[in-house]
């Protein structure tokens, strides 16, 4: 018999985020996984998703198939997390990137547009919007917008990536002074140069072109950054780790705000 049977209370896991239930999208490869461990550690019930069908997950991590581009998957994950765990307390909008091409935004065609801004906007808009109103009913909620260092300094080589990524930022800020009052927290992260496994694929192709290896590949990337003070790129766990600050209790007057994690490569006040 349990301890909640007996009139006894509830057991839950140990950590900051014990009886969270959380949904992370794109959770199954680079800093989406990286979060969805991160929150499993911190005591939290998970609903993760991607496009396509995944090998291994945290134990007890339940997966959705769902592609952030689809309107239609939005309502489905939604549905998915009310019934596999109850309710929403975290939303992180993790699902987004860029194909980067070295065009100029004058050469960037009105379809890769739409794909920016339906992979790096909208997908978060219309999950948030599928979510909100369980979390407007129960009084609270935290919302964390994975966004990127390319909304601070637009990329070259991939425009409409980086006016996406903006567009997210003046979402994010509204949305969070209109649900400040609600009880409910919505912040961003935007992650300077993190090393995933598509990165690792880029460091392959410039060391491929440059006859180097990947020394030199990552120490030409980085030089091409401006260069990176604290001289080297950070890490999946790192990013997951200020997530899991963001949307525990310990930062429960943020809201509103953008937490630049770059090695210093911003040189912007």
């Amino acid at each position: 018999m349990s301890a909640a049977a007996a009139g006894g209370p509830a057991v839950r896991p140990a950590g900051r985020l014990a009886g969270r239930r959380a949904v992370v999208t794109g959770g199954t490869r680079g800093i989406g996984a990286a979060i969805v461990a991160r929150l499993v550690a911190e005591g939290a019930s998970v609903l993760t998703t991607a496009r396509g069908p995944v090998g291994s997950l945290p134990e007890g991590v339940h997966f959705v198939t769902a592609d952030a581009t689809v309107a239609d998957d939005a309502s489905r994950v939604a549905r998915a997390a009310r019934e596999k765990l109850g309710g929403v307390d975290i939303l992180i909008d993790n699902a987004g990137g860029t194909d980067a091409r070295p065009d100029s935004v004058l050469d960037t065609g009105d379809e890769e547009w739409h794909h920016n801004l339906e992979t790096n906007l909208m997908s978060a808009v219309r999950l948030d919007r599928a979510v909100l109103p369980g979390m407007i009913a129960q009084g609270s909620g935290v919302i964390v917008h994975i966004s990127s260092t390319a909304a601070h300094e637009p990329m070259g080589e991939a425009a409409a990536y980086s006016a996406a990524k903006a567009a997210l930022s003046s979402y994010s800020k509204n949305l969070a002074d209109r649900l400040g009052p609600r009880g409910i927290r919505v912040n961003r992260i935007s992650p300077g140069l993190t090393i995933t496994s598509a990165v690792e694929e880029v460091l392959e192709r410039i060391s491929a072109r440059d006859g180097s290896d990947r020394a030199a590949a990552l120490d030409t990337w980085m030089a091409g950054l401006g260069g990176i003070p604290l001289q080297r790129p950070g890490t999946a766990e790192e990013i997951a780790a200020l997530t899991a600050f963001l949307v525990s209790d310990e930062a429960a007057w943020i809201t509103g705000t953008d937490h630049v994690i770059d090695g210093g490569m911003l040189r912007a006040l």
